[in-house]
């Protein structure tokens, strides 16, 4: 009787047709499982691929409102009895915020998958979500990872990529353990074969061209492209097959990886910048998705969400100003406007900005370059996040809320509290 593989969708999943159709191309038997099924049920299945798409829109970012579903909980029970996972794309994205991936103790959160940073010549040639085939290079023994198996080392399959966060940034220390553990198991390449780290042979910017990458036993694995859009990545699926019929294989590895513990700081805004807060005139469904979230969790919170642009400017600022609002690059007129950070009892505000900020910088360059506004010295976006905690003691939630990471990721964003 073929392996049962149980295919988990979430709101907002969209490729589990193609996946099923991959499965069955190698034998496998898929069954649709949704994120509010019985998640004990999950034990009856033989392995999980955890489909792309937008699970809850990618709202707070790609991937953590699903991966703090009740449902991920028993996928962790399931991965640790050596059962097969896959998470391709939004998948991906849900394996790396749960801590699944890359498999430090406690799965801990390691790794981040962020921002496509797409730059040529010095320049910003786009951002946000982005499509292509992409060419993967096997980079690990083949018996390394479930997902391995029927492949070489050296060989490369092409497959399409479709993601707006799809960005793999870790720690250099945690990477290089993870290089010499053979868990870089798929890199992005060119059509020789050879892998260069610049787009579009690495199409979204990622560390080391990173395309996937597994666990320490080998049979869990992130992949940001889409094998089940296309014959070209069956391999895949068959290997998930072959490691299944041979009785889940995994392999003795282990990673350990002591990540300094974040700090939330004080913010300290620059006493020469004007700073922008943009509050929208209709529902800030992104609000609503965390508020929702954190309530499914216990915590009685009201959340709101504002946009925070610092504008550094040389001289003329107030004409300067004028243009930059007039050009409509930072925010949308229609449905936004430029308001005052959220006061309230019992409120907690954190400022929360990419590390790597490439939003920032296709704005910068398309006030100066195609506006051609002068004298813009210095352009920084964030999210604020406002808290108010309804009843309790405000420091020890707001603790265990920041904890959640539902708000940031420590490896990709800052985190301020402004007071």
């Amino acid at each position: 009787m073929s392996a049962s593989i149980a295919i988990i969708q979430f709101p907002g999943s969209n490729t589990e047709r193609e996946t099923l159709m991959a499965c069955r191309r190698v034998g496998l038997n898929p069954i649709e499982f949704l994120w509010n099924d019985p998640s004990e049920k999950l034990s009856d299945f033989d392995g999980y691929v955890i489909v792309g798409g937008f699970a809850y829109e990618d709202r707070s970012r790609a991937g953590v409102i699903a991966a703090l579903d009740p449902i991920m909980d028993q996928i962790k029970v399931e991965a640790d009895k050596g059962k097969p996972v896959l998470g391709i794309c939004n998948g991906a994205q849900i394996l790396v915020e749960s801590g699944l991936i890359p498999g430090l103790d406690g799965h801990r959160m390691g790794v981040a998958l962020t921002d496509n940073k797409r730059v040529k010549g010095g320049h910003v040639v786009g951002v946000g979500y982005y499509n292509t085939w992409a060419n993967l290079k096997m980079s690990a023994p083949p018996n390394r990872c479930a997902f391995t198996r029927q492949l070489n080392t050296d060989d490369f399959i092409t497959i399409p990529l479709a993601h707006g966060e799809g960005r793999f940034i870790l720690p250099e220390e945690l990477l290089n353990k993870m290089i010499a553990n053979d868990q870089t198991v798929y890199r992005y390449c060119g059509d020789d074969g050879k892998v260069v780290d610049e787009f579009p042979t690495n199409p979204n910017g990622s560390m080391y061209n990173l395309a996937a990458v597994c666990n320490p036993a080998g049979n869990v694995m992130a992949m940001m492209p889409h094998p089940e859009r296309t014959k070209n990545g069956d391999s895949i699926f068959s290997s998930m097959k072959d490691f299944i019929e041979n009785g889940n294989p995994i392999t003795d590895h282990l990673l350990s990886f002591d990540r300094p513990h974040y700090e939330v700081e004080d913010y300290e805004p620059k006493p020469e910048a004007t700073e922008w807060i943009i509050d929208m005139i209709i529902t800030d469904n992104e609000a609503v998705s965390v508020h929702s979230a954190l309530g499914q969790l216990g915590y009685d919170v009201s959340i709101t969400r504002q946009t925070h642009w610092e504008i550094l400017v040389e001289d003329e600022r107030e004409s300067i100003l004028q243009k930059i609002d007039a050009s409509g690059e930072l925010y949308n007129s229609n449905k936004e406007f430029i308001s005052e950070i959220t006061t309230a009892d019992n409120t907690a505000s954190f400022l929360v900005r990419q590390k790597d900020d490439m939003r920032s910088r296709a704005k910068f360059e398309s006030l100066t370059e195609r506006f051609e506004i002068d004298k813009i010295s210095e352009l920084k976006r964030g999210v604020i996040w406002n808290v108010t905690v309804n009843g309790g003691n405000l420091e020890a939630i707001l603790k265990h809320i920041l904890n959640t990471h539902i708000l940031f990721n420590p490896l990709s964003y800052e985190c301020y509290r402004i007071n």
